[in-house]
């Protein structure tokens, strides 16, 4: 897994996945970048801020992610096996704690557990995530990251992966990210308004091992008055692979605020004759709170 310099930040919390031996992360980017057109910089600000009130609050949440995996013959596909290698499984649940921790000097960090496999307990659910951090220290920044490779490998297909995260877009608007894309605004749908983006700064957000650049693209529905964002669309795509993740996101009621509800995945390497399909669904949100000292207190 690389890691690249910031001039912003030190170091960021970075993901992978792998398509046919061809590694790919997800990294800060360079400087040179598009600004975002004239006409849809008051929105996108709008949502930017509404972004970094979102990290403030929903930092503290603890939500179960119930996560369904299948791998599927792909569309147009002459063949009719389905297998992941000579006999992997064909599809999976996967149960796990999904929260954002904030790392000082490192930012928000997307952190996935996986506790049940399959209806098959993989792991002490209650004392993992107080553990994790509970020594205060640089070491948990660490222990996170091996965590999140660990959950990385119950996924199944030939398309390994840890970018399928249901707030990825999230960070595209964040003021360190928003100079390198460019934003239109579309129209009005039920979801809310629509704004386009597209990555333009090399290198790109997604990378292969060899720093080949692979540019993200898609979709927000955000509300046009205070920037809520309702869902989200993202594509990557290139000759050798090609992802898509869809998160919706619904008014909780006991938390005052929209959270991830859903989110839809679709994988495919190359021109191979599957593709992985997943839907994780969310719910049980619970405060955790994180301290500033590294700490956290136990789930209430």
């Amino acid at each position: 897994m690389q890691k690249r310099d910031s001039p912003n930040r030190s170091h960021f919390l970075q993901f992978a996945f792998c398509i046919l031996n061809c590694v790919v992360t997800l990294a800060l980017l360079s400087p040179l970048a598009a600004q975002a057109q004239p006409a849809s910089q008051d929105l996108v600000a709008r949502v930017g801020a509404y972004v970094g009130q979102f990290y403030r609050t929903f930092g503290s949440v603890v939500s179960e992610e119930r996560y369904e995996q299948a791998v599927r013959r792909a569309p147009g596909s002459s063949t009719t096996s389905v297998r992941r290698g000579s006999n992997g499984p064909v599809a999976t649940t996967l149960v796990s704690d999904f929260l954002l921790v904030q790392v000082p000097g490192e930012g928000w960090m997307p952190f996935r557990d996986v506790f049940e496999r399959d209806g098959q307990q993989v792991r002490d659910r209650e004392a993992r995530l107080a553990k994790i951090f509970l020594s205060g220290s640089r070491d948990s920044l660490d222990q996170a990251r091996s965590i999140m490779n660990e959950s990385a490998r119950y996924n199944i297909g030939n398309v390994q992966r840890n970018i399928n995260m249901p707030t990825l877009v999230m960070v595209f608007l964040t003021d360190d990210q928003r100079p390198h894309f460019s934003f239109k605004v579309g129209k009005s749908e039920d979801e809310g308004v629509v704004i386009e983006f597209r990555e333009t700064a090399r290198p790109t957000f997604v990378r292969t091992a060899n720093d080949r650049d692979i540019p993200v693209n898609g979709r927000l529905w955000v509300d046009e008055q205070d920037g809520t964002i309702h869902k989200t669309e993202l594509h990557a795509v290139d000759t050798n692979v090609e992802a898509h993740i869809t998160v919706t996101y619904t008014n909780d009621s006991g938390l005052g605020m929209w959270v991830p509800s859903r989110m839809d995945e679709r994988y495919r390497a190359g021109r191979d004759s599957t593709e992985v399909r997943g839907t994780a669904t969310y719910s049980k949100f619970r405060r955790f709170q994180v301290k500033t000292s590294e700490n956290i207190d136990d789930p209430k």
